[in-house]
């Protein structure tokens, strides 16, 4: 197989310039997410149609998100990270356009799956460019500060979606996504410094193949990958019940969810923190079963108190915020896991890494919706993937140690 090399030269761009633009492109697909969910209850009522086909734009999003994931690595591996980022993001602000105008929900679902296939670039390349220039230690401190700086973005976005809602309609959410798109565009024109030599041997069929037939088949990198999809693939699932909960069930308004999601976020966003300071005495793999042990404390919350109490504003978003921080000390060390044995072709591997956890989100969000009741889905589907995290980690323990990935810092 010819492999494409990565270019040498990690003074190329900085920790911090690294990390600014991998959190650029990452927020992207979140923000996206977040922004439109306040409106997801009364876009039942604009379109004349029921919650399940206005889930549908949600699952559509995660479906277009996963399916390009594959795709736009590799691509980025033959033809560069900057050229595929630049269409893919204009893949994304065409589709933007077109959501604004959708005169039906159909056509609005389609523009929703075309959205996730721009935003899924973010992921991709974002994670590629970290194992181009970084290794070991320091790309598991590169992630967690993209982690760090991605969550300011998504904590504001709800709040955002909810009082652009209230203020000007839902199409205005949509003008907000596209702003933020050229902003992204900006930044890729601007920061971002090519990583990698063009070789498009590196995008044909067969040696695609043989790249994800390679991934798929070691041990160390499907079972850190399913540790995120059962963690990350959860908040995308949460996304897809949440409104119908907290709105319809609780009782908020718009804003008011806008600013209640700010608990998911936020959470995110300080448990990000905490895995910097502690980063600097402990290594990024030693914090690992702490964060998944968050993850198990909230999804026995979501499996017991939602079955037994009527869902409150505290009693579902305090489970969620102990769950999110979790998430935020299991994700750097498995990121890097899951991408350090693949060097020469780490756009295939953050890609399929990607389309785990994107598939994740698509997989819970299929199956709360075949359940019906949000409230019920919530505490089943949710507890479930913390299960596959957990699990999955300990499988990745046992596997022998040159089949797991470098364990940094270790």
């Amino acid at each position: 197989m010819n492999l494409q090399t990565p270019v040498a030269a990690p003074a190329l761009m900085s920790e911090r310039r690294v990390s600014i633009i991998g959190a650029s492109l990452v927020a992207l697909g979140p923000m996206s997410m977040s922004l439109l969910t306040p409106a997801m209850p009364e876009m039942v009522h604009v379109f004349g149609t029921n919650e399940g086909a206005v889930k549908l734009t949600l699952s559509l999003y995660f479906a277009g998100f996963a399916v390009a994931q594959l795709i736009c690595g590799p691509l980025s591996d033959g033809f560069g990270r900057k050229p595929v980022t630049f269409a893919f993001l204009g893949i994304y602000v065409a589709s933007v356009v077109a959501a604004i105008f959708a005169p039906t929900i159909e056509v609005l679902i389609g523009a929703r799956f075309m959205q996730g296939v721009g935003t899924a670039v973010g992921w991709s390349i974002s994670r590629a460019l970290v194992r181009d220039l970084f290794t070991h230690e320091q790309s598991a401190r590169v992630m967690n500060l993209i982690g760090l700086i991605m969550g300011l973005g998504p904590a504001l976005a709800p709040t955002v979606g909810g009082v652009v809602l209230e203020l000007a309609g839902w199409q205005a959410i949509f003008v907000v996504m596209a702003l933020f798109g050229f902003a992204v565009i900006l930044v890729v024109r601007f920061a971002m410094h090519e990583t990698v030599v063009r070789d498009l041997s590196r995008f044909r069929p067969r040696a695609l193949a043989r790249s994800y037939v390679m991934l798929l088949s070691h041990p160390g990198f499907v079972l850190s990958s399913l540790v995120m999809a059962g963690s990350i693939g959860a908040l995308y699932t949460q996304a897809t019940i949440l409104p119908f909960i907290l709105m319809d069930r609780v009782g908020l308004t718009p804003t008011e969810f806008g600013a209640g999601m700010l608990f998911q976020s936020l959470s995110y966003f300080f448990g990000s923190l905490c895995m910097r300071l502690l980063m600097r005495r402990a290594s990024a793999y030693s914090l690992v079963p702490v964060g998944l042990s968050m993850i198990a404390l909230g999804s026995i919350f979501f499996a017991v108190g939602l079955r037994v109490w009527e869902p409150s504003f505290l009693g579902v978003m305090g489970p969620v915020a102990v769950y999110t921080f979790g998430i935020a000390l299991v994700l750097p060390a498995m990121s890097t896991a899951a991408l350090a044995p693949f060097p020469q072709i780490a756009g295939a591997a953050a890609s399929m890494s990607g389309f785990f956890q994107m598939g994740g989100g698509l997989v819970g969000g299929a199956v709360a919706a075949l359940m019906g009741e949000p409230v019920l889905a919530m505490a089943t589907v949710i507890p479930t993937m913390g299960l596959i995290a957990i699990v999955s980690w300990a499988l990745w323990r046992l596997i022998p140690m040159g089949q797991q990935g470098p364990k940094v810092g270790v």
